[in-house]
């Protein structure tokens, strides 16, 4: 009301997913008596379908659940190892395999999505995939979003001949432009999904659907095998977890880097933000500044063993941290990688998160990705399949003290998080955004604890994202007597704009401990949407 987003909030099942039919696919899991697992299924599944630059079955991802059964939050990790043959010797530059084929790392949201119903689910596959099989089969009109970043690649995908006729023929009808209110079908990914619910997952790490995989990433030279398909295996682990503010913040651990998202919250949890003028230069700045040293620390600790990992996150470490914080001199260093990306590639990633909660009290957390737009570009013929261009998140680097090994694990920026209250779930939070993933939840974790504001208040607060250096990239929502002083404070302000995807696109359920209340909500940075039942 008031020119805001309307509050969604239920007693039984709210899903919080990045477009409007997802959403709604989720929630008809839930009516037919899905649980939360189904329903997280469902909802990635139909995203594949109707947000298929930012995700797929191809693609990878994490999810971080309360499973009430069991009263206890659990992660599962769908991240693949990097391909045995990989050759990283060859490369020297990541422009090399940023498109294409040797960009292509196994497909790991496909295993992750029947995982959760097979361990915790009430469905079968027929029924969690039906929604996304009605997408692709009848097809869905094209809104503003899906415009856009179909219409943004499209340049860049028809300078690649061997790629660019199968993209433009699945996703633009073979024009290579589309326009609002097209109807975009894709019968192949319909087949494929109609195969997997009939057969398993089993087609693709190891069958007939892999074998196309493997074979047609061969003849454009790539080097993904059966056994890298076959050894996929997604695993569940015990979450890792920080106390703020009375919560505990838990997300899955290496090599899931989302420690910097717990270390920027330790930091500040030794602040009184609230007591600071909420959106001030003075609370902006005290965030700013902890979330660059918790960069700094995960690039130079990567995939840390647990005895490392309980030292960054330990009170000494910490406490030099926040003499660091409070000490007012400016601050520089990088926020992305060891080896940062060449300027002019698409390097934001192409990533979604969803939250949902179910009446049982079930909360999935989860957030995929297929990389890049599109991913690789390198879509399957006969199957709708995109594949991810993950391997560009590897470090090629000889000089890199984090080089990427063939049949090693890749560090992953991805980090959706619960946070649990007296072993309770209140909150699953998540977004998209490349490394501006563990600076965006931190700064919407905060405007919705520390200042007290609504969920959705929270996450629509502006916000920002510190690139390599000093730049801070902000949202110009933010006062200009702010901006400024951030400048005078040592940052390089880079005006964004009211709104930016660069600063993500968050996906988020509440549950009111004390009546029962589920409350979900989206990012109007991108096409978030809640649907409760």
């Amino acid at each position: 009301m008031h020119g805001k987003r309307p509050t969604i909030s239920s007693l039984n099942g709210v899903v919080a997913a990045a477009h409007p039919l997802a959403a709604a696919a989720g929630a008809r899991i839930l009516s037919a008596g899905g649980n939360a697992f189904d329903a997280a299924a469902a909802t990635a599944a139909a995203l594949n379908v109707v947000e298929p630059y930012m995700s797929g079955m191809a693609g990878q991802g994490l999810a971080t659940c309360w499973i009430a059964a069991e009263q206890r939050v659990r992660c599962l990790d769908f991240l693949p190892a990097i391909p045995e043959a990989f050759p990283v010797e060859r490369f020297k530059r990541r422009e090399d395999v940023h498109r294409g084929a040797l960009a292509v790392g196994a497909p790991g949201n496909l295993a992750g999505w029947c995982e959760l119903i097979r361990a915790h689910g009430r469905k079968s596959l027929a029924d969690v995939f039906a929604p996304a099989i009605s997408l692709a089969r009848d097809g869905y009109p094209l809104i503003d979003f899906n415009v856009e970043e179909i219409n943004g690649v499209s340049a860049e995908y028809r300078a690649h001949p061997a790629l660019y006729p199968a993209w433009a023929g699945t996703y633009t009808g073979g024009s290579g432009r589309v326009a609002a209110g097209w109807v975009l079908k894709q019968p192949d990914l319909a087949a494929t999904f109609e195969a997997l619910a009939a057969e398993g997952p089993g087609l693709v790490y190891g069958g007939r659907i892999g074998r196309a995989i493997v074979d047609h990433l061969a003849s454009l030279g790539g080097v993904l095998t059966m056994r890298d398909l076959e050894a996929v295996r997604p695993v569940w682990k015990d979450p890792l977890g920080v106390s703020y503010r009375g919560l505990t913040v838990n997300v899955p651990p290496p090599p899931c880097e989302g420690f910097q998202y717990l270390l920027t919250l330790r930091i500040l949890d030794g602040f009184d933000l609230g007591r600071m003028e909420r959106n001030g230069a003075e609370h902006v700045d005290t965030v700013l500044r902890a979330v660059r040293l918790a960069a700094g620390v995960r690039i130079a600790n990567n995939q840390p063993s647990a005895e490392v990992l309980h030292r960054l996150l330990g009170d000494e470490h910490v406490a030099q941290l926040r003499t660091r914080v409070a000490d007012g001199k400016p601050l520089q260093g990088p926020a992305e990688q060891w080896t940062p990306p060449p300027a002019g590639l698409d390097t934001e990633g192409h990533t979604t998160s969803l939250s949902i909660v179910d009446r049982d009290g079930n909360v999935v957390c989860l957030t995929q990705s297929l990389g890049g737009v599109f991913g690789s570009g390198v879509v399957v013929p006969g199957t709708g399949i995109c594949l991810n261009n993950f391997l560009f998140w590897t470090d090629v680097n000889p000089q890199s003290p984090n080089r990427s090994r063939p049949g090693g694990l890749m560090p992953n920026c991805m980090a959706p998080s619960i946070s649990t209250r007296d072993g309770m779930p209140l909150l699953a939070l998540g977004t998209p955004g490349s490394y501006g993933i563990l600076q965006t939840q931190a700064q919407a974790l905060i405007q919705h604890i520390d200042f007290g504001l609504p969920l959705q208040d929270a996450i629509e607060a502006p916000r920002g994202r510190l690139m390599d250096g000093r730049v801070a990239v902000m949202e110009t929502r933010l006062a200009d007597e702010v901006l400024a002083e951030l400048g005078r404070l040592g940052h390089e302000v880079e005006r964004a704009g009211d709104w930016t995807m660069r600063v993500g696109g968050i996906q988020a359920v509440a549950i009111d401990p004390a009546s029962g209340a589920r409350t979900g909500a989206c990012d109007p940075r991108r096409d978030g949407y809640v649907v409760a039942i």
